[in-house]
């Protein structure tokens, strides 16, 4: 199998990971680096597939991944010490931001993980932690790890259903291809940062990027959306003062 006309081996040597596993379709790219992660992969395992069946985002809907179109990304996070999910699907999603940029693409951060292009989505990121046994029949040890999934659009129509809410890079980079991508993120998401709350540095990008900064919200709270604090938290100012909002999905007013 190959990936936009690149071998396994050649993609993990682009990308300078150990193990980089290459599928035609699949359910989902979370699954498998579940699946890998109990059987003892190493950190910074890459999974792609170029079509999934049973994609999924955030709360259990489901993410369109046609064949070709796009990056259906699976990444494996071995330690990833006291961060909280939230913290670290924030990192990611700046990481997809700043890879982005790094290609002419300009996007924004919609909170807590919605990569933005043009008002429209553009990629989705879901961090899964889980815990399991590793080690032989003899002796186990508990183990842990965050599977990181992201979706990304790069090129293709999107489905009609999804169409009026749904972007793709080609619709402002046409020639970019989805190694291309691949070769800005990867390396980002090797040097996540490991603190368990987000650094100065961290929340600065996040306000140069924040899609939501002083829009009014309806859900999870209604009220004005005025950033994010170290714990990743959405910040909103509602009737009765600043609400901490630390998960939920964001409905713009």
């Amino acid at each position: 199998m190959t990936y936009d006309g690149f071998t396994e081996a050649q993609l993990a040597a682009r990308l300078r990971v150990s193990r980089c596993l290459v599928l035609g379709r699949v359910t989902s790219t979370l699954d498998l680096v579940h699946e890998l992660a109990a059987e003892g992969a190493p950190a910074g395992t890459v999974v792609l597939a170029d079509e999934q069946v049973a994609g999924r985002g955030q709360r259990g809907r489901r993410w369109h991944s046609p064949p070709g179109t796009g990056i259906w990304l699976g990444y494996l996070v071995r330690s990833w010490g006291a961060a909280g999910g939230g913290v670290l699907s924030l990192r990611v999603g700046l990481s997809v931001v700043a890879a982005l940029a790094d290609l002419g693409v300009e996007t924004l951060l919609k909170w807590p993980n919605d990569v933005m292009l043009g008002g429209r989505k553009v990629a989705g990121i879901l961090c899964e932690a889980r815990t399991g046994m590793e080690g032989t029949a003899r002796e186990t040890v508990p183990t842990a790890w965050v599977a990181v999934g992201i979706g990304l659009n790069v090129r293709g129509s999107v489905p009609a259903e999804v169409a009026e809410t749904a972007a793709v890079i080609a619709d402002v980079k046409p020639a970019v291809t989805r190694v291309d991508v691949l070769e800005c993120l990867v390396s980002r998401l090797h040097a996540l940062a490991q603190d368990s709350v987000l650094t100065a540095a961290e929340r600065a990008a996040y306000d140069r990027c924040d899609w939501l900064a002083g829009r009014r919200i309806r859900e999870p709270v209604k009220g004005r959306a005025e950033g994010i604090d170290e714990d990743g938290a959405l910040l909103v100012a509602t009737a009765r003062g600043r609400r901490r909002v630390m998960a939920g999905s964001v409905v713009a007013a």
